[in-house]
């Protein structure tokens, strides 16, 4: 399935805002209309997506590692 302009637009916020958090939540609703728990949930979907990949590979395999990083270190805290 081809990736949609909504999910164009947010490949392409995320690639501009990269690791600034500050004020990246304010702008995530302005600019996309969207909750930042909405914006995570389908960034998440759409960084899976081999469409996503041919748009911009260097970013959605950067996002794939910090996802695997995050996911290891949560497993980590839970095993203790």
């Amino acid at each position: 399935m081809a990736l949609s302009d909504r999910d164009r637009s947010i490949l392409d916020f995320e690639a501009r805002w990269g690791a600034h958090s500050g004020a990246k939540e304010e702008a995530v609703r302005a600019e996309l209309s969207l909750s930042p728990a909405r914006y995570y949930q389908l960034l998440g979907r759409i960084i899976d997506s081999p469409d996503a990949v041919s748009q911009d590979p260097m970013l959605v395999h950067r996002l794939r590692r910090m996802r695997a990083a995050a996911e290891r270190s949560r497993a980590e805290r839970a095993a203790m």
